[in-house]
């Protein structure tokens, strides 16, 4: 819980990572380019005293984790994303069965979810439902433009993620996070888009799609995507350190979300170890819209700020239980 100016804020932080980007994880040189455009974005976007030496970066502790979410960056509970990359990393970049272990050794802090490739076929859809019976999965998280053999993305409208997306609606798997935001190096540009979300959003109206980095640098598209989709959700990574290297800019992009999207689809995220939930939590709750765009992008209140920062996230994961006091006294809508 944060608490400012006599505000209490239930904090949940919908994107974060146990990665492994270690020199003897990467299989070739694509690993090696993908962990250092990771550590271009954390140097350039982060405050001087939160940048991390580059080693610590390629595969921080699971200590850390816990303690720049929990004991300093103010998250009462956290939602792990898992991604592999297997064309560029040995063991995957993701640190899942750790991961899995912060789930069990701190009740009620963490939730873990899991990913599918669409290119895996029936073995893919076999092993979604071994990780749904093992993690007890309400969401996983989509990477369109992972290189697998010799494709360099698929779109969440092919037919096999469509029977991805079936597997996930007969298993109650009912958050899927999509990655439709800026590229990696070398992942491809394209294979981001964001315009197949119109397509899976219209046809799978009983799931959430959680865009993560609201489609950035596409958010024109996303919004208009967005706001005749009522199950299309922002989650604000890579969205939010713009609040402390160009604060105009994010008040743009927070306030084209509200116009569009409204107060009640956006999900606050760090994107650990990208960025530290501390720093952006505390500018966040400090933040308002200058007043020479208010009259077109209105202003944040402490309400709308809640939302963002935890209540949204809490009724897309219904097991995250938010305390009588911090909820609101209207509900916020699924």
């Amino acid at each position: 819980m944060y608490t400012k100016d006599g505000e209490n804020y239930f904090i949940v932080d919908g994107h974060v990572h146990l990665w492994d980007g270690s020199d003897d994880n990467c299989r070739n040189i694509h690993g090696h380019q993908f962990i250092e455009c990771f550590y271009d974005y954390h140097r350039n976007l982060s405050p001087e005293e939160y940048v991390w030496d580059y080693r610590k970066f390629q595969r921080y502790s699971a200590e850390d984790f816990m303690h720049d979410l929990f004991d300093v960056g103010y998250a009462d509970h956290a939602i792990h994303n898992s991604v592999y990359l297997w064309d560029f990393f040995h063991r995957g970049f993701a640190r899942t069965e750790e991961a899995w272990q912060g789930v069990q050794q701190h009740p009620g802090k963490l939730t873990l979810n899991g990913t599918w490739d669409a290119r895996d076929g029936e073995a893919g859809l076999e092993q979604l439902e071994k990780d749904a019976a093992r993690f007890g999965l309400q969401g996983v998280k989509i990477y369109t433009a992972a290189w697998h053999g010799d494709s360099r993305g698929f779109k969440m409208s092919d037919p096999w993620a469509y029977r991805y997306l079936e597997k996930c609606r007969e298993l109650g798997i009912k958050n899927i996070h999509v990655h439709k935001g800026p590229t990696l190096r070398p992942l491809d540009r394209d294979a981001f888009d964001v315009a197949d979300i119109d397509h899976c959003a219209s046809d799978f109206t009983d799931l959430n799609f959680i865009v993560e980095h609201v489609g950035l640098p596409r958010l024109e598209d996303f919004c208009w995507i967005a706001v005749q989709e009522p199950n299309v959700y922002g989650g604000l990574s890579v969205a939010m350190p713009f609040i402390h290297t160009r604060p105009r800019y994010f008040a743009q992009i927070i306030g084209e979300l509200l116009y569009w999207l409204d107060e009640n689809r956006l999900v606050f995220s760090s994107d650990y170890a990208l960025w530290q939930p501390k720093w952006l939590i505390e500018k966040f709750v400090d933040f308002q819209i200058p007043e020479d765009m208010q009259s077109e992008y209105g202003v944040l209140t402490p309400d709308i700020k809640r939302k963002i920062l935890g209540l949204n996230a809490a009724a897309l994961y219904p097991t995250i239980k938010v305390p009588g006091e911090l909820q609101l006294a209207e509900a916020v809508p699924v």
